[in-house]
Formats: structure tokens, sequence, C-alpha cells
């Protein structure tokens, strides 16, 4: 039974890759910062091994990894939330550099035949020109936030890895994903969850929104973890593959898709506070490189995941 170890495995993209894994027949280990927060894998919780671990304390890295011997390891712990980047960019580059430096140097102490996945983002290729659209990995990367400047630098030192010491490093940027158990800190769930409180009475029949002419590439967790493990099984060490739908929608259409999908009469206001300081008004991307690699597609229709979506946040609001 192959062991795998997912940081951030309580995480949204997390929880559902322990799934997945699980239904190939994985032993899944877990590290989370805190026990404490464990809603999104509580379901499995008898099903995988967890670990606590602040991925900033490279001593109980090492500790993890080499007790329970890995074959693969899913690297996708993170402070993902570009707001928050903004307010703490000291933590989020203790998190998310210091963080993978921490772990490559534990793999690297264990073992180097350890398989390593980075999760890197799409957001590392920033401020991007029309004629670069739509985006390939050879784009330039020109980060516009915090968050996106400590996951280029942790892209290049997975690269890093690879070259200076032949460790078994894949590196992708996936594009936006959405689905089911997001975090209401992100668009999608957060128009969701302010229609299943519409829906319940809990909150006026309003919702606040920041730039809707924003367009992103958007593709189902599910689909998004899939390819994850296509890409450490078939994905070229040293290589960075991006992972993505290859089609752009507006936010704007994201909130009418969802607003047609509940019979509430429902009001939208733009809120100042949820404009970025700077903002990309176009992500798209191009995932020819891991098509052409691995023959992966996306499988799980648009409509289908933000029904998903607005239904985990009905039932999280019944409840």
């Amino acid at each position: 039974m192959t062991r795998a170890l997912i940081t951030g495995i309580n995480g949204f993209a997390g929880s559902h890759l322990a799934e997945f894994l699980l239904s190939k027949g994985y032993h899944v280990l877990g590290v989370v910062h805190c026990f404490k927060n464990t809603k999104n894998v509580n379901h499995i919780r008898d099903k995988i091994e967890l670990h606590e671990c602040d991925i900033r304390d490279e001593a109980r890295l090492k500790e993890i990894i080499s007790q329970n011997e890995p074959v693969e390891i899913y690297h996708l712990a993170a402070i993902a939330h570009i707001p928050t980047s903004y307010r703490e960019p000291r933590l989020t580059f203790e998190v998310n550099f210091f963080g993978s430096l921490n772990l490559f140097q534990a793999v690297r102490a264990t073992s180097k035949d350890i398989k390593v996945l980075y999760v890197g983002s799409a957001s590392e290729y920033g401020n991007v020109r029309k004629e670069e659209i739509p985006i390939s990995e050879d784009v330039l990367l020109r980060p516009v936030d915090p968050y996106s400047v400590s996951k280029v630098s942790a892209d290049m030192l997975a690269y890093q890895y690879f070259r200076s010491f032949g460790m078994y490093v894949v590196r992708v940027r996936p594009f936006n994903h959405i689905g089911p158990r997001q975090s209401p800190d992100y668009v999608v769930s957060s128009f969701a969850k302010q229609i299943a409180e519409i829906e319940k009475g809990l909150k006026e029949p309003l919702i606040t929104v920041g730039n809707l002419e924003a367009k992103r590439d958007f593709t189902d967790v599910r689909d998004m973890v899939r390819a994850y493990w296509l890409a450490l099984q078939k994905g070229e060490p040293g290589e960075v593959y991006n992972i993505c739908s290859g089609k752009a929608i507006s936010i704007r259409e994201v909130l009418d898709m969802l607003l047609a999908m509940s019979k509430k009469d429902i009001e939208v206001k733009q809120d100042p506070k949820r404009l970025r300081p700077s903002d990309v008004s176009l992500l798209l991307g191009d995932s020819t490189k891991f098509r052409e690699r691995t023959a992966w597609q996306s499988e799980i229709p648009f409509e289908k995941t933000l029904q998903d979506t607005l239904d985990y946040w009905r039932g999280r609001i019944g409840r």
C-alpha cells in the first residue's frame, strides 16, 4: 500500500485529495497545523493518519517524515488568501516560503527518493500582458501581491532543490479551483454561503461583491486533485505544469448562475472593502503541456460545481 503524506490535509483541496488517494488504495497521512481544525476531514478521520505540525518547525517535519516513510508528498499547506497576505506579509512568507524550505530540507535529510509535488499558483503570473493570453508556463512571472511573491519564491526553491540535489520534485500552477468545502473567503464560496443564509432567513436579501468584471479560469476541485495525482505519477521531475480548464468566465456570470439556482429575490451591491489594491483582470490558462503529458482533462460540468457548492452551504447553514 503506497504511503502518501499531504501537508494541509485539512484544507479545501487537501481534504478532497485525501478522499481521492483513499479511493486509489493509498495509506494517507496528513499534516495539520492544529487538531482543533479538522472539520474538512472529520468524515474520513478513521481512514487517515493525522500528525500535528506547524510547517515552520523543520525538526518536527523531519521527525514525521523519517518515522512514517511516505513514498509521495503532496505539499499543499500555505496561506492562500490574498487579502491576508497584505495584512500579514511576514507570516505569509514564513509559512509559504520557509515552510516549503523546511519540507525540502526534511525530505533531503530523510530520503531523496521521495516524490514531492509542489503546488504553486496561477497567481504567480500576476500582471500578464494581452499578447501572453492564454497563459503558458513560459510566460514571465510578474507577481502583484505578497501571496504571489511568496509562491514564486517557493516555486523557484523547489526547482533549485531538483537541480542542486536531484530531488524528485514536480511543480504545478493550478488556476482557480472551486467546490464544496471551500472557505467563504473566496468569491464563489462567499456567494454560495450568502445565498444559503438568505434562503434560511439568516441574512437580508443582499449580497455584497467586489470586482465582478474580473475573469477567471475555474476548475472543479475534484478534477484538480486528480490532476495533482497524475502530475506526480506522470510529470517530469523539475518541470512545471499549468492545471486549468482553458476557459475564462467573469465573476458576474458566476454570480448570475448561482442566483438563478435560488428562488429568492436577491439584491447585489458592491463593497469597496472587497476590492483588492492590485487585481488581475483576466487569468486564462493554457494546460496543453500538462494534458499532453498526462491525458488529463476536466470532467465535471461547471454548473454541477456551482450547484454542489451551493448545496454544501445549504447543508452547513441548515445544521
